[in-house]
Parts: structure tokens; C-alpha cells; sequence
């Protein structure tokens, strides 16, 4: 008579694994990416993220690719709309600000943003928004691409710089003493750099605020360039 008899087996009290889904792969890539960057990336890791097979993910997803365009679409929701009727300067100033913040907390979108269109229905509704905001303000044609572009760049930059400054340095401490020691080096050769010594402010660490004046100074010059109001 065997002894593995059904009747008695110790009964799982284990919950059951939850279902398998598009939402749960995406939430659990962007927890992945925000962990290990895109470098760090895979369907495995992700599997076993969901406690999965990683063949089972492709019930849901068609590649490693299709992942990553979901999970970059889904952080753009991060970002509010703005309220219908908001003054244009506003809305791309409230658009741009929450972006460089998503873009801190997820410190791989600017590597995604660069390498793949944004063609995500979250992400579309942003560009629109984008789009209508200066189109609104009397935008057109070369002028309006320009602006998209230089306001988008803008913020990408700024904020892949800042990611890259803040995982190189990390420690506050270590921060501050290597502003320091710029700004030392600057002023023992002030007669061979006397701007950069009077002028650069090395040790100026305000990010938020010099990311919120920088995005004054590029509004300032688009809207200097907008049509007379008739």
C-alpha cells in the first residue's frame, strides 16, 4: 500500500500565486528597471520578480521590447494633466516639472525616451496636451517643432544629468567636498579663468531651482518669438 496517499499529505496553507496579467507584468517592470536599470533587465529576472516562468510572460507580452514600451508608458501617468483652460506657460512649466521629477524617481526613462518613439497612449495624451499648449499660444509649423524639441531636450538633459551626478557621487558629504575642490582649483587659477572663477558657483547645489530658472530663460525666448496678439 503506498504511503503518499492524498489523505495524508500536510495541507497547503499557502495563498494562491495571483493571476498572471499586462497590469501586474508592467508594475512589476517598472519596480525591475527602477532596481537594476535597463542594463539589469530581463524576462527572467522579471519572472522571477512575479514568482513566474518566464515563457509564461509571453502569454501576455510579445517581447523583452514590448515590456519596455509598456513600462515607460505607464510612468508618464505619473504626470498629471493639466486642468482645461490652464494659461499655455503654466501648463508647460507644470508638464516639464512633473516630468524631471518622474524622471528622478525612474532614473532609466531618459535612456528609454532616447531610443524609441513615444507612441504610448499615456504618452501621446502628454505630447497632445504639449502640442495644443503652444499651438494654443500661436505656435506654427518649424516654430512649434523647435519649441517642442528645445523644451523637451531641456528637460531630458537636465534630468539624465542629474541621475548620472547623483549615482556617481551619492553621499551629500562627498558632494559638497568634491564642489569644493572645483571651486578651489578654479580660484588658484583665476588669472587663467577669471569667469569661471567669479561667475561658475560650483557650489551651488539647488537643482530644483536651477532646473525651474533654466526652464524660465527657454519660455522667456519662445515666448519673445510668439506672434503679436491682434
Amino acid at each position: 500500500m503506498t504511503t503518499d496517499s492524498l489523505w495524508l499529505r500536510e495541507e497547503d496553507d499557502r495563498p494562491p500565486r495571483p493571476r498572471l496579467s499586462r497590469e501586474r507584468i508592467v508594475v512589476a517592470a517598472v519596480a525591475l528597471l527602477d532596481a537594476e536599470g535597463v542594463a539589469g533587465f530581463s524576462m527572467r529576472r522579471l519572472a522571477a520578480r512575479l514568482d513566474a516562468g518566464t515563457m509564461s510572460l509571453y502569454s501576455h507580452v510579445g517581447s523583452r521590447e514590448d515590456v519596455l514600451d509598456l513600462a515607460l508608458d505607464a510612468v508618464f501617468d505619473e504626470i498629471p494633466l493639466p486642468v482645461p483652460g490652464t494659461p499655455w506657460r503654466a501648463v508647460l512649466t507644470e508638464q516639464l516639472v512633473a516630468s524631471r521629477r518622474t524622471m528622478r524617481r525612474h532614473p532609466w526613462v531618459p535612456e528609454l525616451r532616447a531610443t524609441r518613439p513615444l507612441l504610448g497612449p499615456i504618452a501621446l495624451a502628454h505630447s497632445e496636451c504639449f502640442y495644443a499648449a503652444l499651438a494654443g499660444a500661436g505656435l506654427t509649423g518649424p516654430g512649434l517643432i523647435a519649441a517642442v524639441n528645445v523644451l523637451t531636450s531641456y528637460a531630458h538633459g537636465h534630468s539624465a544629468a542629474e541621475n548620472v551626478w547623483r549615482a556617481t557621487v551619492r553621499a551629500p558629504e562627498r558632494e559638497a567636498a568634491l564642489r569644493r575642490r572645483v571651486q578651489d582649483h578654479l580660484t588658484r587659477h583665476a588669472d587663467r579663468y577669471p569667469t569661471l572663477a567669479g561667475h561658475a558657483q560650483v557650489e551651488y547645489a539647488d537643482f530644483d531651482g536651477s532646473f525651474e530658472l533654466g526652464l524660465d530663460l527657454v519660455l522667456d525666448g519662445i515666448e519673445a518669438r510668439l506672434p503679436p496678439v491682434t
